[in-house]
This record gives structure tokens, C-alpha cells and sequence, in this order.
């Protein structure tokens, strides 16, 4: 059976209330998310007045459907009834976990109305909530972060960048000789077999683990 906008049953192809995981630094991980339709959910951050970021992953119990991703948003409550919601990012078989910054949110106007069937309107007071509506790829393309949540997957970035520049480093003088320079010195040569086999190498593991980089243990 599929609903009109041409989404098969969500709810008959995975259970969407173990696929997802959120972590708030300095707290356990929180599994408990709330199915509010065949493709949203949400759940609840408590005393979320000083998160700076939030992390969240699927757990693997299950990925998304063929050609879907999950559109990631927040809100905190306004007290004025409201229920705008930021866009943060996304997340997808791709992409399996994702890190924001949202301190910056809090006191922000959010851009999206009436989603999640306005969930838990009334949620404690210094909460705040995380919402997952599944969508279509193509949905997604070009859909734009509020603004200041980029600055956390730049610093993201930046990390991946210095870790594997370093891996290479440290690869390629690990395999290091050294040869005269006709001067009477010598200096540090490496075959080009050896960035071949460094690139095979980092794109097996890429492929098994996009995120693999997060363990490399380079400073």
C-alpha cells in the first residue's frame, strides 16, 4: 500500500523507532524517539537551555529505503504556541551520523511551520526537540541549513582534512630511503607505489566506514 505522494509504507519497511540515536555531550545516548507519522519523528532534549551541538546517527538496525534521506530539524519552545522548526542538515545511508551546532538557534525565528503534526506542543520548559521527516532525495537537493549550523560541519571538515593529511605523512615516511643527491648528501625519497597503495588502502576503508577517519590517531 503506498500513501499518495507516492511513499510506500514506511512503518511495513522498518521500524523508524530504533533507526536513529542522539547524543548531547556529556549524556547518554537517547533511543527514545516518538513515531508522529508513517515518516516523521521526534524526539525530546531536556534542559537543552546550554547544548551547544548534537549528534546523531543511525543505529544500523536498519537504513533508509532506496532514494531516501532524512531531513533534520529543531525548535525549542517560543511560548507563544508556535511550532517552527530550523532545518539543521540531513542524514542518510551516505552520511550516517552528522554533528550540528544549534546554540546559536535558541533565540532565532524558525522557518518551517506546522510539521511533525505540532508533537508535544506543550514540552517542560528549557527543553527542546529534535524532528526526522524522511523525504526523497531529490526533496532534499539544495534545501538550505539556518544559518551558523555549517560552522560545525566546516570544523568537521577540517578535522577529516589535518587527520588524513597527516595519515599520509606519516604513510609515506614510514616508507621513506635515502638517496644520494650527487652533492655528497642524500635525501628522503618515496616511490609513487607508495601513494597508490596509501589511496587504495584509505578507499577500502572509506568505503566500510565513511567516518573511519574519527578514529585516526594524528595530532
Amino acid at each position: 500500500q503506498s500513501t499518495d505522494n507516492g511513499f510506500a509504507r514506511l512503518s511495513e519497511i522498518y521500524n523508524m523507532s530504533e533507526m536513529f540515536g542522539l547524543v548531547v555531550a556529556g549524556r547518554l545516548v537517547q533511543t527514545d524517539f516518538c513515531i508522529v507519522s508513517e515518516r516523521e519523528a521526534v524526539v525530546e532534549i531536556t534542559d537543552a537551555d546550554s547544548i551547544n551541538h548534537i549528534v546523531l546517527f543511525l543505529t544500523g538496525v536498519c537504513p533508509f529505503p532506496d532514494g531516501m534521506s532524512g531531513a533534520v530539524y529543531i525548535r525549542w519552545p517560543e511560548g507563544n504556541g508556535s511550532s517552527n522548526w530550523h532545518f539543521l542538515g540531513q542524514i542518510s545511508n551516505d552520511k550516517p551520523s552528522v554533528i550540528f551546532k544549534v546554540a546559536q538557534l535558541k533565540k532565532a525565528s524558525g522557518s518551517s511551520e506546522n510539521m511533525f503534526n505540532n508533537h508535544m506542543e506543550e514540552i517542560c520548559h528549557g527543553s527542546a526537540q529534535v524532528g526526522i521527516l524522511v523525504e526523497k532525495n531529490e526533496a532534499l537537493e539544495g534545501k538550505t541549513a539556518a544559518e551558523g549550523t555549517a560552522a560545525s560541519q566546516q570544523s568537521t571538515l577540517m578535522e577529516m582534512g589535518y587527520k588524513i593529511a597527516r595519515w599520509v605523512v606519516h604513510h609515506a615516511e614510514s616508507f621513506s630511503v635515502s638517496v644520494p643527491n650527487g652533492e655528497g648528501r642524500t635525501v628522503e625519497m618515496v616511490k609513487l607505489a607508495t601513494i597508490h597503495e596509501w589511496y587504495n588502502m584509505f578507499a577500502r576503508r572509506f568505503q566500510q566506514n565513511p567516518n573511519f577517519w574519527r578514529s585516526l590517531n594524528y595530532s
